[in-house]
């Protein structure tokens, strides 16, 4: 582990233990767990050192990510949405900003982004969300809903409409006007705190909005790379623990007189779930190696991650379930989260089908070789 994540696995080990089943059996996070790691700036470890990150490359906290999607993927959402909320900060906030809102989400503050709202999930052409200026202040109207982290944050960035553009502006929930209401009982990720955000006539002062008159999409697209490619990275992490699931068991566990193993059609299982594993980490340090660069084919690589990852993570959270059978049939165990969980990444920051479409148009833009 490089030196800005040092002690970082250690850490997440003793917080989490063996609890996350527990976590997403209730539906919560102990709140010290998650000010514990943000305090230590390990949810949004890439925000820079000159604003009291960890400074950490993508490389670095793709492979951090993880590890923590390997132990509980709810904590891995929250991870996501913090370092989501930091990187749109980061690139859409001029200086002053920066000096203001990255500080505390390195420090302990806990963020959440809003993108989707009922009528505007895929097509967020569609967002009605205003941010309005009036005077030194701007008025924030919506509705958000399944806003990852939003139970837990101490400010959401929401998205919205900002004169014929777009803006993001930074929602602190003590703010008057601000309603928060749980998802109730999500099928995956359970206890990443999912949440639906009322915005009645919410008076913020003008220099809370964020890359103000920006068009929508850029705005968006701008925020969803960070988030594609840490949930990329977080099913690597959900693929890791299905393989060592299933590999213990099916050496342990005989049928016939044999480890299962030993079985032709069980080992095919094995080696799909091992080239699963490969291929999503393969593209996963893709991305985050032109992330690093600043490769200009940065966004559509962070696509590519998350579609070639998602789908390899649900098709093998399915297969580990399938080694395991009647084993893994238990709610909570770590393969039966996994096979929820691993099925919500093919619908979040993009759809599988939003990202082929995505995909699709830049095939038919590349040059000719």
């Amino acid at each position: 582990m490089p030196e800005p994540l040092a002690g970082a696995r250690e850490l997440v080990d003793d917080l989490v233990g063996d609890r996350a089943a527990e976590w997403d059996r209730s539906g919560e996070i102990p709140d010290e767990v998650l000010r514990t790691l943000a305090a230590r700036g390990l949810l949004c470890a890439g925000v820079p050192t000159d604003f009291g990150g960890l400074g950490a490359t993508s490389a670095a906290n793709g492979e951090f990510t993880a590890y923590v999607g390997s132990r509980c993927s709810s904590l891995r959402s929250v991870m996501t949405s913090q370092g989501m909320a930091a990187w749109a900060i980061q690139r859409l906030g001029g200086p002053r900003q920066h000096a203001m809102y990255l500080p505390e989400l390195a420090g302990g503050r806990l963020a959440a982004v809003a993108f989707s709202e009922a009528e505007a999930g895929s097509d967020l052409s569609a967002m009605t969300t205003t941010i309005e200026p009036d005077g030194d202040a701007v008025v924030v109207r919506g509705r958000k809903v399944w806003t990852t982290a939003a139970h837990y944050a101490d400010v959401i960035v929401v998205v919205g409409r900002y004169g014929s553009g777009a803006a993001a502006v930074v929602v602190p929930l003590s703010a008057p006007g601000v309603t928060v209401r749980r998802v109730p009982l999500p099928s995956g990720c359970r206890a990443a705190g999912h949440a639906d955000v009322r915005l009645d006539e919410v008076r913020l002062p003008a220099d809370a909005v964020l890359g103000g008159g920006q068009p929508l999409m850029l705005l968006v697209t701008t925020a969803l790379a960070y988030g594609r490619i840490s949930v990329a990275w977080g099913c690597v992490g959900i693929l890791r623990a299905c393989l060592d699931a299933a590999r213990r068991h099916a050496r342990d566990r005989r049928q016939f007189g044999e480890p299962l193993a030993r079985h032709q059609l069980v080992g095919r299982h094995l080696a799909n779930l091992l080239t699963a594993e490969q291929i999503a980490t393969r593209v996963c340090e893709h991305a985050s190696r032109g992330w690093d660069s600043g490769s200009p084919d940065m966004v559509i690589a962070t696509v590519l991650a998350k579609q070639v990852s998602a789908a390899q993570a649900a098709q093998g959270a399915a297969t580990a379930v399938q080694v395991l059978g009647s084993a893994a049939a238990h709610e909570g165990h770590v393969v039966e989260r996994a096979f929820r969980d691993a099925k919500l990444m093919e619908l979040i920051e993009g759809s599988t089908e939003i990202c082929q479409l995505i995909l699709a148009d830049h095939a038919v833009s590349m040059a000719a070789s």
